[in-house]
């Protein structure tokens, strides 16, 4: 397909770009200066910023005919969209603009990542035949309305429940950091003005944790998902491809921390590393996977 087709998504694509790098600067500004009008301003863009991602992945489908998650770029956009959306209801659940200053910066580097990717990757693509399933039940009610390409199939379930589980991942990678940061001050008994605006460091820990016990579930969802799709496409559930055996560590890692959690009754900076740890096996299974181990994932 030629070039033209992607215009409307890369012009979105853009405008999130210059979003997200204003709204990551208005949330770095109200962390240190506090003033209410920054932190107002920060989460109306942060808002914005969602809504500009948002209409990438509208204008991909359109562009595309099917969902857009099928390579790097189009992955990498979703990820904003779930880490953007899963901040936003924490934001407005728990009052922490200050969070933003991390997660909006983490979104925008995301999305500079994007940008960087060669335009093969952002051209719009004939979908790989193994990607091509869709749930007939679905197709059979979409058709009688001709919507009938904008089914989705396991492929679409699987890719967009694992994002949000990586989504969920990185927020409690946030908090973490600012729980180890802010507990190393508490141990010398000292104070950081920057630091001041979170919670005190049991809320960083509990918030993490709850972040990671709903991110969880997604993830394992996405796995079991993705083994079903894998039947139908490869013809076998579990082929130990690298990206499989990253997934399989990845959740060994989440299932240690939460099980440490729960039945060993850690807390604080030993489950913060766990959930660094974590999150730095999301980032291999995602970017390092794709260029260092390629596999049966190689168009991912």
């Amino acid at each position: 397909m030629n070039g033209t087709e992607v215009i409307m998504s890369l012009m979105f694509f853009t405008m999130a770009f210059a979003f997200y790098f204003i709204t990551a600067l208005f949330y770095i500004l109200y962390w240190i200066f506090r003033k209410e009008w920054l932190g107002q301003s920060a989460t109306a863009l942060a808002y914005i910023s969602f809504l500009s991602v948002t209409m990438v992945l509208i204008a991909r489908t359109a562009e595309s005919g099917h969902a857009p998650f099928s390579n790097l770029y189009e992955s990498m956009v979703l990820f904003v969209w779930t880490l953007t959306g899963g901040y936003l209801i924490i934001e407005r659940k728990h009052r922490m603009k200050a969070l933003g200053a991390m997660v909006m910066t983490l979104a925008f580097l995301s999305v500079l990542a994007a940008s960087l990717l060669p335009y093969r990757f952002k051209s719009v693509e004939p979908l790989n035949p193994a990607l091509q399933n869709k749930w007939k039940w679905l197709v059979n009610l979409l058709s009688p309305m001709g919507l009938e390409k904008y089914a989705i199939g396991w492929l679409d379930f699987h890719v967009f429940t694992t994002f949000i589980g990586y989504a969920a991942f990185a927020i409690s990678f946030a908090l973490s950091v600012l729980y180890l940061v802010k507990e190393r001050y508490e141990a010398r008994g000292k104070n950081s003005a920057l630091l001041d605006v979170f919670p005190e460091t049991r809320v960083l820990d509990e918030l993490s944790y709850r972040t990671i016990a709903w991110g969880f579930p997604f993830l394992t969802i996405g796995i079991i998902s993705g083994a079903i799709w894998a039947n139908y496409a490869w013809g076998a559930y579990w082929s130990w491809d690298p990206k499989e055996t990253w997934s399989l560590i990845t959740w060994l890692i989440y299932a240690a921390y939460l099980h440490a959690r729960v039945t060993r009754g850690w807390k604080g900076r030993k489950t913060a590393y766990l959930s660094i740890i974590g999150f730095m096996a999301v980032i291999f299974l995602y970017w390092g996977v794709s260029f260092i181990l390629p596999g049966l994932h190689a168009y991912a």
